[in-house]
């Protein structure tokens, strides 16, 4: 498919998401926020557009792990080309229902730890981009930079998938939990009541972007707040919402900028030590 195919796709499918997320947000959720423009919508929609040829290029990664599942003897590469491996093992003999279901605690488990992993350290700049967003909505959900991008989907599935999962089955279950994630970050004041902390609302996921101190490092999961309460990271605080979105660090508010902005810190001069 050349460029302006893709261009022509993409834009149809920012239509049609929008189109959705109008009536959850403005319809449906009664978003109080005049306007449809917000700061920072042209980067998100430029990110929108991006995304996919990053997607794209992180696919090659995929490579490895059938690498080792072809000198395992699991499968040849011809198999894996044509698209007709299915997975191995008794995993794989599971029913599909079940394998989801599996597939579907497994990422999250994976995903939450992921998640903390970039709130740390040297990974933390790039998640910063995502967090400098100070208008949450469903657009800035893929305000995410190519690199955390990358590990969010490659890290979970190499080891679904040397566990014998079907690829058909998580590639399913990973579009599903794709759009949730666009769901999590809708201007919405949804905290789905008694199922508060069952599963990952909006509130749920808003709390997790607040600067408010006692909201800082919380939140991580993506679907499940088991792993919050288990591990100690969880806050819903009932009678409050999130509010004040972003980050303290300055973070460029252009598109380049934000991609530069990890490396930016390795190149500035240091001063003779103390």
């Amino acid at each position: 498919m050349d460029l302006l195919a893709h261009a022509k796709q993409h834009l149809l499918g920012l239509l049609l998401v929008g189109l959705v997320f109008y009536v959850i947000e403005r319809v449906m959720g009664a978003r109080r926020r005049p306007g449809y423009f917000r700061p920072g919508m042209l980067t998100d929609a430029t990110y929108f557009f991006t995304v996919a040829f990053f997607k794209q290029a992180s696919r090659v990664l995929f490579i490895v792990p059938f690498f080792f599942l072809v000198v395992a003897g699991v499968t040849t590469g011809e198999v894996a080309k044509a698209g007709q491996y299915h997975g191995f093992g008794p995993v794989a003999a599971q029913p599909v229902w079940l394998q989801a279901l599996e597939i579907y605690l497994l990422a999250d488990f994976l995903g939450y730890w992921i998640h903390r992993l970039f709130h740390t350290g040297a990974w933390w700049p790039f998640h910063a981009v995502h967090h400098s967003s100070e208008d949450l909505d469903w657009l800035s959900s893929v305000r995410v930079h190519p690199v955390n991008e990358a590990v969010d989907k490659i890290a979970p599935a190499v080891p679904i998938l040397f566990l014998g999962f079907d690829p058909t089955v998580t590639a399913g279950v990973t579009g599903f939990l794709t759009f949730y994630a666009i769901f999590l970050h809708a201007d919405v004041d949804w905290d789905f009541g008694p199922l508060r902390s069952v599963i990952a609302t909006p509130v749920f996921h808003r709390w997790h972007h607040s600067k408010d101190p006692a909201a800082i490092d919380k939140n991580f999961a993506g679907l499940l707040p088991l792993w919050d309460i288990l591990f100690g990271t969880y806050y819903m605080p009932r009678g409050r919402k999130p509010c004040d979105f972003g980050v303290a660090e300055p973070v460029s508010k252009g598109y380049f900028g934000q991609l530069w902005h990890p490396f930016a810190g390795w190149f500035k001069r240091k001063g003779p030590p103390a």
